[in-house]
């Protein structure tokens, strides 16, 4: 049986420890593209000179995409994970990222259409959910087999300050995030328990709003203690989990940023947008999304991450006119 074939666009920190934790649980063989000259190749050759140690056989390549040409080697991939852009700084929001990056997604999306047209993909570039919805509109791909990384990560956050407030495993924490990627996702209390046991009934009402912000601002907390760049450790491995889901065909339920339409869309009242829910993923990419219903608070939170996405979505269908 031949190895998975994933592809990661972009080296930096998110690109680089996925691609170490993908060949750690060799999950396939590693393709690892990015503009700066030399870094995917040096740092491809660096983790692959580790699989000794780690037992893993799973290689990783590096290219640099300077020369257009080098997208060859992503053909006939499996999985391909798009992490390129810019990284937020201290005072960015995930939002003003916005232009820039739909043109970096553009021409990577295009790369993709010609060489992985079979692929299911996983967008990283933040904003993700927005993103996920301009390389859809560049490639023309079925939604279905394009996500967005959002919830995965949040979520992972939210049960991880809900264990350290409660001093138990993490393992036996499970809450989740929906919403767009951003400062006004929707941490979702009700469905939030320790081993059953409902955390509204563990954690003071103030506490867990506390928490709950804590959430909403966890990657600007480490960017601000960083200072030159933004999170990759938790990312690459809430990403891993979306792709292994895809590679192994898990069938896991990870929040992550998915199309809407049809009877969904109904739902949650959004429409032909990408948006962080619930959902079901498989080696077809996102195979069930799970309709969820909102007490009141939680449908004024989800009005409010529903109109911010349709309006950065208008922005990005501008942008692209404008290139055309």
């Amino acid at each position: 049986m031949t190895r998975a074939k994933i592809s990661v666009i972009g080296a930096g920190n998110v690109g680089a420890t996925l691609a170490q934790f993908l060949a750690l649980k060799e999950l396939g063989d590693v393709y690892l593209f990015d503009v700066v000259d030399g870094v995917p190749e040096g740092k491809g050759l660096d983790m692959l000179e580790g699989n000794p140690h780690w037992g893993s056989d799973s290689k990783v390549y590096g290219f640099t995409t300077t020369d257009e040409k080098a997208y060859e080697n992503m053909k006939d991939s499996d999985l391909v994970v798009v992490t390129a852009g810019l990284a937020r700084k201290p005072g960015m929001s995930r939002d003003d990222l916005l232009g820039k990056n739909v043109e970096i997604i553009g021409g990577v999306a295009r790369q993709i259409k010609k060489y992985a047209p079979g692929a299911v993909v996983i967008v990283v570039t933040n904003p993700a959910d927005i993103m996920a919805y301009a390389l859809q509109k560049v490639t023309g791909f079925p939604p279905g087999r394009i996500m967005g990384l959002g919830g995965s990560l949040d979520s992972a956050r939210f049960r991880t300050f809900l264990a350290e407030e409660l001093n138990v495993s993490v393992k036996d924490v499970n809450a989740f995030v929906i919403g767009g990627h951003g400062d006004d996702m929707v941490p979702f209390l009700r469905y939030s328990n320790v081993a059953g046991i409902p955390v509204e009934k563990l954690i003071s009402k103030e506490r867990l709003a506390e928490i709950v912000k804590r959430t909403r601002m966890g990657g600007g907390e480490i960017v601000n203690y960083l200072k030159t760049g933004s999170a990759f450790y938790a990312p690459g491995i809430s990403i891993t989990a979306m792709a292994e889901s895809v590679i192994l065909d898990k069938k896991r339920v990870i929040p992550s940023a998915a199309y809407l339409s049809g009877s969904h869309a109904k739902h949650y009242g959004a429409d032909g947008v990408f948006i962080g829910l619930p959902v079901k993923i498989g080696k077809n990419g996102v195979e069930h999304i799970y309709d969820l219903d909102f007490n009141p608070d939680e449908l004024e939170l989800w009005k409010k991450t529903v109109a911010s996405v349709n309006e950065n979505c208008r922005k990005v269908d501008e942008f692209l006119s404008k290139a055309h």
